[in-house]
């Protein structure tokens, strides 16, 4: 089957927080609408082109909540309302991947569905969309929840690792043994050097209706019983009792909820240059360095004597360092931080907490 079938669609998720990201990623401005690196276009609006030139606009939905909206609106207006998933409240992704394959069954019922992060770096674009264009063929002919895996290239702490199994008919494909999530760097280090895990990138792919069967056995029937009570529903009357009945849904990612829970979880081994944008330490291990091993995001600096550095500042300010080794140099708006580089990236949500707690919202 070709990626570009009118049957396949996508889910771009983005109504998190990316609270790791902070303070560039703010509570009211997350990581997923800003330009980290001065290309004049933001995560979101990457990955939105990234799926347009494989996929019709019209068959890309967006995931996201009702107070980032306004977000989506400003960066993709080619996106209509219909493909806008807005969640009421706050919720992690799997409900919001639910309703919004319920309402693509509605439109297709032989469609086929990746789910994708919007805060993805892909280097390699023409293997993103080979691999794309195999995983929809494998899952348009087998009733499983396929996962994209790509190689480790360091014991990367901050990622999730998926364990492979038996190889399937398919070359590249593998049943997925375990999945562990943010392991400790001795566990990352042990196993890269296994050669048996791969990272989780956070793309998955399934047909829409193995995705319902799934869910079904881990979520309560809210929007199926919209199905019973009313199957020939308006949009307007499905808006209304999602609103009503939405805080009934669990709060649960769609890692836990169907990939660490369901059987038939497969793995396809990929290569297309991928890295999450979702901490300090994932972006200055991707990113091109400058003199002395440090990484400078579209900012303005003078550097004497400092390494290994990642740096990022606002527009119009000019930054003068020295001395400094091994250091996140991070400012946006009324929010300046200064702290160790580290692989681990609760410290940097700790310090979100500490300001919460001490000075409110304000700086968060």
């Amino acid at each position: 089957m070709e990626i570009t079938d009118k049957k396949n669609f996508c889910i771009i998720l983005a109504g998190g927080r990316g609270r790791r990201l902070w303070p560039v990623s703010r509570e009211q401005y997350p990581k997923q609408f800003v330009d980290l690196f001065g290309t004049g276009k933001t995560q979101l609006q990457a990955t939105f082109d990234r799926f347009a030139r494989l996929l019709p606009k019209e068959n890309i939905y967006i995931c996201t909540c009702r107070e980032y909206l306004h977000l989506v609106q400003e960066q993709l207006p080619e996106v209509t309302e219909h493909n806008t998933i807005v969640e009421p409240i706050h919720r992690n992704t799997a409900p919001s991947v639910a309703w919004a394959t319920m309402r693509i069954l509605r439109q297709n019922n032989d469609a086929n569905i990746i789910i994708s992060p919007s805060d993805q770096l892909v280097l390699d674009e023409a293997s993103f969309s080979h691999s794309m264009d195999v995983g929809v063929g494998y899952v348009s002919e087998n009733n499983v929840l396929l996962a994209m895996g790509v190689k480790p290239t360091r014991p990367e702490p901050g990622y999730g690792y998926i364990q492979l199994g038996d190889l399937s008919c398919k070359p590249e494909v593998y049943k997925v043994k375990s999945f562990t999530e943010k392991p400790e760097r001795d566990f990352a280090k042990m196993f890269m050097e296994s050669g048996e895990f791969y990272w989780n990138t956070g793309i998955f792919i399934a047909s829409a209706r193995h995705l319902i069967e799934n869910f079904k056995y881990i979520f309560p029937a809210v929007l199926r019983n919209l199905n019973v009570e009313k199957p020939n529903y308006t949009y307007e009357e499905e808006l209304v009792y999602v609103e009503e009945n939405y805080p009934r849904y669990p709060n649960l990612s769609l890692d836990y909820a169907i990939l660490e829970q369901s059987q038939e979880v497969f793995v396809m081994k990929c290569n297309f240059g991928w890295a999450d944008l979702g901490t300090w330490h994932a972006i200055y291990e991707v990113m091109t360095k400058v003199k002395d091993d440090n990484v400078v995001l579209d900012s303005q600096v003078l550097l004497e004597d400092c390494h290994n550095n990642i740096i990022r500042l606002p527009k119009g300010k000019l930054g003068v360092f020295n001395g400094l080794e091994g250091y996140i140099v991070a400012e946006e708006g009324d929010v300046l931080m200064i702290c160790k580089k580290s692989d681990n990236s609760s410290m940097v949500k700790k310090y979100v907490n500490e300001v919460r707690l001490k000075y409110g919202e304000e700086f968060v």
